[in-house]
């Protein structure tokens, strides 16, 4: 794949893996999604603190808490000409340790497998899909879902989702 991804350490405290684990979680997202023939591409991903994913939400999306998941695409509009060998930037996936961490407390699951989901969605708002309707949502889980089989890690929305044939149309929606 012609796909580099930079990992870089910010703050937090990460496990000792962790630029491992988020290049493979990076590049499993690629490897189902991204379209080689678009040429050679480059992405970061930044492992910080709620303290600065706190300060980033604040000014570039107006919310003033942290989150556990930023990313920051990079549009054709914004890239300039660039020659076939000549990487483009997808964007930078940016993730908060202390909230990262409590939610993986809270939902269960170990710090490791969480992260690995978090870059997983984070690459994929790099490469245009969201979940804003419901129809978004069902699309981008089912291929965190699918990215994630790959990797060993169980499927994050099971607990949300019903059974065939059961409707849950009374249940809250899961954060998104």
């Amino acid at each position: 794949m012609a796909v580099d991804v930079v990992v870089s350490r910010e703050a937090g405290d990460w496990a000792e893996n962790a630029e491992w684990l988020c290049e493979r979680a990076a590049l499993a997202a690629l490897a189902v999604i991204y379209d080689e023939e678009e040429g050679p591409a480059e992405l970061s991903v930044v492992l910080a603190d709620d303290a600065l994913v706190h300060r980033l939400n604040r000014e570039y999306r107006g919310k003033d808490k942290p989150t556990n998941v930023l990313s920051f695409a990079l549009t054709e509009a914004e890239e300039p000409e660039l020659g076939e060998d000549v990487p483009v930037m997808l964007g930078d996936v940016i993730l908060a340790w202390e909230t990262v961490a409590r939610e993986a407390a809270e939902q269960g699951k170990t710090p490791s497998d969480h992260m690995t989901h978090l870059v997983v969605h984070g690459v994929l708002h790099l490469l245009g899909y969201d979940h804003e309707t419901d129809d978004e949502a069902e699309e981008m889980e089912q291929l965190e879902t699918d990215v994630l089989a790959t990797l060993g890690i169980a499927d994050p929305y099971a607990a949300t989702r019903s059974p065939p044939g059961e409707s849950n149309l009374d249940e809250q929606p899961p954060d998104r």
